[in-house]
């Protein structure tokens, strides 16, 4: 079965502490909903560094990712329903979804 790879892009800050620990109940219970669908649910990203080409180091990243969920379904469509339903799409940012490809070998 195919994985699919959500990644968590922008978003805005919860405008208070309630706020924040209502989204994030409603983000729990749509993880929990995935089930075993759920491969990796909840992975986010802080204290992004970037390694440039010519191998010098800079703070921060390029894109606005700060997080990704990883999920087991039959299709790009199941995924998409899947990421239509996240709670995270209510703080103002978006979601990737990616099919994960299975390197030979692996």
């Amino acid at each position: 079965m195919p994985q699919y790879f959500i990644s968590y892009l922008g978003g805005e800050q919860p405008a208070s502490p309630e706020a924040g620990k209502q989204h994030m109940a409603k983000y729990m219970n749509w993880l929990s909903a995935l089930g075993e669908k759920a491969v990796s649910p909840a992975n986010p990203l802080k204290q992004t560094t970037t390694v440039n080409p010519d191998g010098s180091v800079t703070d921060g990243g390029q894109t606005s990712m700060s997080g990704f969920t990883i999920i087991d379904v039959d299709s790009m469509e199941a995924a998409l329903a899947i990421a239509k339903d996240c709670p995270f799409l209510e703080t103002g940012g978006s979601l990737e979804v990616s099919e994960l490809m299975q390197m030979p070998g692996q």
